[in-house]
């Protein structure tokens, strides 16, 4: 949601900065993924800092994308990697705070964390098998900013619980989403 209708409204400002960076942007795909690990490490023993780090994970993932289409580097590899990466770094977060949760004796919420890293993948998944059939599936209201901002807002206040349970609904809310759109489509 935040991405279809905000875009790249980051490109126009963060341009002058981009054009200056030397470095690749699967450099930021991979800093932003060794930065989100460091997040899930953290957040079984300290979820504010966990939460803190996911933010920070988060930004080397705007940069990449910023450097690419700044520089034109954008490549098909790097688009790979960088949903790769996403993708692991969704199942480290999700499984550290259904660790967290389960040490602290919330198995609900434990279960609810396993239930939208499921729900997570298959947003990604219905998104890359429409685009292998050749349909746009840019739809849903959980896309991956949201599920980053609002897991780093559970992990820095500690409201797991309702967070967790706004984000299973609202991922396989999506899923279905795009379910409807493909086959609208098709």
């Amino acid at each position: 949601m935040i991405s279809a209708r905000l875009g790249h409204f980051l490109d126009k400002p963060l341009e002058p900065i981009a054009k200056r960076i030397r470095i690749t942007p699967n450099f930021f795909t991979v800093a932003g993924f060794v930065v989100t690990t460091a997040a899930a490490t953290t957040i079984v023993f300290n979820p504010r800092i966990g939460g803190i780090l996911i933010l920070a994970g988060g930004a080397f993932d705007i940069l990449d994308g910023v450097v690419a289409r700044t520089n034109g580097k954008v490549t098909e590899f790097g688009a790979f990697l960088d949903s790769v990466l996403d993708r692991y770094s969704d199942a480290f977060v999700f499984l550290a705070i259904a660790l967290y949760l389960y040490l602290q004796g919330d198995n609900i919420g434990a279960l609810l964390s396993i239930g939208t890293m499921v729900g997570a993948f298959l947003i990604s998944y219905a998104r890359a098998r429409a685009e292998g059939l050749g349909i746009d599936c840019h739809t849903g209201l959980m896309e991956r900013p949201e599920r980053v901002i609002l897991t780093s807002i559970a992990c820095i206040t500690g409201y797991f619980l309702p967070v967790l349970v706004a984000l299973f609904v609202l991922t396989h809310l999506t899923v279905l989403q795009r379910i409807l759109h493909v086959k609208k489509q098709s």
